[in-house]
């Protein structure tokens, strides 16, 4: 599955960007932004897009059975993974779609399901925090760039996920 890419410098929300694209009759992409001015999490929660940090969103069209439960477990393991391939300490999945790094957030991943012409798309917005960690009142967090000599190339993580989610059966 080739993803249509869309490189942007601000947005609002990549979420609400894909979701914009799907309502335009693109099916399926991405969307990376240098900067994000309304990014949000869970629960409609403000996520806080620090300058040099990942954002990203991956939106494609799904089956109306799929279970959302299983297919947030797949994407937080899918990130994982890829997470790993730059930092050796242990990742672990909160909960239901956060990961964190010796009990901060590192990365924060918000699914939506959009409902457009009979048909049913995931938009899966992927914020990684690499260069700065957010102040988060009595919520901790930290940095890819923290456990890594050197730095860590955003645009390598996002290829990476690209490459992940267009392989995917």
């Amino acid at each position: 599955m080739k993803l249509h890419q869309f490189i942007l410098q601000k947005t609002k929300s990549t979420n609400d960007f894909a979701n914009r694209k799907i309502k335009k009759g693109i099916e399926k992409g991405i969307v990376l932004s240098e900067l994000q001015t309304k990014g949000r999490g869970q629960y409609g929660k403000k996520w806080i897009s620090n300058k040099g940090n990942l954002f990203v969103s991956v939106f494609f069209k799904i089956d109306n059975r799929i279970s959302i439960e299983r297919f947030t477990k797949l994407n937080c393991i899918k990130i994982k993974k890829i997470l790993n391939f730059f930092i050796k300490k242990k990742i672990k999945i909160k909960y239901p779609n956060d990961l964190f790094v010796d009990n901060c957030k590192i990365c924060g991943i918000l699914q939506e399901t959009l409902f457009y012409k009979d048909k049913k798309f995931a938009i899966i917005g992927i914020g990684v925090n690499i260069v700065k960690s957010p102040k988060i009142e009595n919520y901790p967090t930290t940095y890819m760039n923290n456990y890594v000599k050197g730095s860590i190339d955003k645009k390598k993580i996002f290829r990476l996920i690209k490459n992940s989610y267009e392989m995917r059966n």
